[in-house]
């Protein structure tokens, strides 16, 4: 049984203890209400016997309620009836405007918490539970909207410096007829690589969009996930030399795993273009593999400066960066570790980050054979 069945029967459960409590507290009026007016009459009745009456008009009014005791009892009996379920079947009402004015604070959640009846303190407990997650959501889908326009706004600001550099330099090429070849192909290549700048901010542009609007759904298949490793570690390899870096591979042979090849590719191709930008110059970056009969954990770690533990403990939230630098040439989207954790808790598995020493290491754990479930990923 999960969670959230747990709290479903926790909540019926409730639901129980009121309805018997009060059907209990009911039936035990009723049945107090006729002794004591049993012992009541009796006493009246013992009292009022006790005296020798003359025939005065007091007397009268005594013996016609004699000789009508049972329809008095009768009535007595029904009137208090009445107002006992009057009482107890108000209650449920009284209950029902409480809740709905605690649903009110719900909507709107705030500072002060929710105050109900003792008797329903089970719920305003688990009300008090649901206003707390409320704002902390709130909090943190205010701080993503903050953190994303940030970003927008330096991804825009950044796309005016490759803009212009390109249009600086195809400028001169067309002005200047007389530019000496080397120059010419000096302009041409820098132009190129302002221009594949621009493009990659224009992506991270499209991968914002994509993230909030498209989602996908895991199509397993069973892959030899050593192979995987070894052609995206080599496939990194020109981007690893262009950095100046290294990288080291230590993966067992023949690691079988149930899993979706393309997006579990994209989680390590994220982590080691990762590992690739933070990495000090002339570093190694190592991923390694280890399996046990039930998951497999896979590692890729790097030299680089300590993270902050309160950086660490963010740094797979959307569009969190860890260079929050507009003019970084490597602060990407902020994307990537969200993207890259969603996916790994799609197929059932766990990431983390570790940083101590100068070395910053991620690890993912997947399980062989991931529970199936109805649940997707949002996908840039």
């Amino acid at each position: 049984m999960n969670k959230k069945t747990y709290r479903t029967a926790d909540k019926q459960t409730y639901q129980s203890q009121i309805s018997r409590q009060l059907l209990v507290q009911y039936v035990l009026s009723l049945i107090a209400f006729s002794i004591g007016l049993v012992i009541l009459i009796l006493m009246a009745w013992s009292f009022f016997s006790s005296f020798i009456w003359q025939d005065t008009v007091v007397y009268r009014i005594l013996r016609w309620f004699k000789d009508y005791i049972i329809f008095w009892t009768g009535l007595l009996m029904l009137i208090g009836w009445l107002l006992i379920s009057y009482h107890f079947l108000s209650k449920p009402l009284r209950y029902l405007d409480e809740l709905i004015t605690a649903s009110e604070q719900l909507a709107q959640p705030g500072e002060d918490p929710i105050v109900l009846p003792s008797s329903m303190k089970n719920i305003q407990d688990e009300l008090n539970l649901v206003r707390e997650q409320a704002l902390r959501n709130a909090m943190a889908a205010k701080e993503a909207e903050q953190r994303k326009n940030d970003l927008i706004v330096y991804l825009a600001h950044d796309l005016k410096t490759p803009l212009t550099s390109v249009i600086g330099y195809l400028t001169l090429l067309r002005d200047e007829a007389e530019i000496p070849r080397k120059l010419q192909e000096k302009y041409t290549n820098i132009a190129l690589e302002k221009a594949l700048r621009l493009e990659d901010l224009i992506n991270e542009f499209f991968e914002i969009t994509r993230f909030n609007l498209s989602h996908l759904t895991l199509e397993t298949a069973e892959i030899n996930l050593s192979l995987m490793l070894e052609q995206i570690v080599s496939e990194f390899q020109p981007y690893v030399q262009e950095k100046g870096l290294q990288c080291q591979v230590e993966i067992p042979p023949k690691l079988e795993l149930e899993c979706d090849p393309d997006k579990l590719a994209r989680v390590f191709d994220n982590l080691l273009r990762n590992a690739c930008n933070y990495s000090f110059p002339e570093g190694t970056i190592t991923v390694a593999a280890r399996s046990t009969s039930e998951d497999i954990t896979v590692t890729i770690s790097n030299p680089g400066k300590n993270i902050p533990r309160e950086k660490l403990e963010r740094i797979f939230d959307q569009f969190f960066r860890l260079d929050s630098s507009r003019t970084s040439a490597t602060g990407g989207s902020g994307l990537g570790l969200a993207i890259a954790k969603e996916i790994v808790q799609l197929h059932g598995g766990t990431i983390y980050a570790r940083s101590s020493d100068n070395l910053i290491s991620f690890h993912v754990v997947l399980p062989r054979h991931p529970v199936r479930e109805d649940a997707s990923v949002r996908n840039s």
